[in-house]
């Protein structure tokens, strides 16, 4: 396993920006974790990868059966999903944010069945949004979703969204181990 608070302290060094920004959510921050600043760095997407594969593991075990496929959203997820695909050998999936109006017009790029047990992987969790509106779009190709599990967690909602949408949510760090207390 990759040192976890090295880890944490370079997604930090590489990726948190103080200022005022207006986040996904809509809701202001005195700071922003610029999930492209990390995923784009080798050095910081590889230990990730073997962490996601990790968790996804212990919940295998937790759950009692496999995982068939991973799943990352449009733009930030895909990095994500594919380091930890390498690292864990199972396939995954692409969710874009809207259907392309060209070419075969789909939403999800990649192979998926119906009932395939499927865990997503999110970027920066702040209210769960983008992860719950990925999720219908697998449900509605009829995958089961076994978790979400996030990069990391602002700690300002996801997890409980999640959760009450009848959900597993995981992350590997909040912004707490990144060194962040408002």
């Amino acid at each position: 396993m990759p040192d976890r608070g090295a880890l944490a302290k370079a997604i930090a060094g590489t990726s948190l920006l103080h200022g005022n920004f207006t986040l996904r959510s809509g809701r202001t921050s005195r700071y922003y974790l610029d999930k492209y600043l990390f995923s784009t760095r080798a050095e910081v997407l590889g230990p990730l990868g073997v962490m996601f594969a990790y968790r996804i593991r212990e919940l295998e075990k937790a759950i009692g059966h496999g995982v068939d496929r991973l799943a990352g959203a449009e733009l930030g997820g895909i990095p994500l999903v594919t380091a930890a695909s390498l690292q864990t050998g199972l396939p995954s999936i692409f969710i874009r944010n809207k259907k392309k109006d060209y070419g075969t017009a789909k939403q999800l790029e990649g192979a998926i069945k119906p009932g395939e047990r499927i865990v997503l992987l999110e970027d920066v969790a702040t209210t769960g949004g983008q992860a719950l509106e990925a999720v219908a779009v697998l449900r509605e190709a009829g995958a089961s979703i076994e978790c979400v599990i996030a990069t990391i967690d602002r700690l300002e909602g996801a997890r409980e969204n999640i959760e009450q949408a009848g959900l597993r949510f995981d992350s590997l760090f909040t912004k707490r181990d990144l060194g962040i207390d408002e």
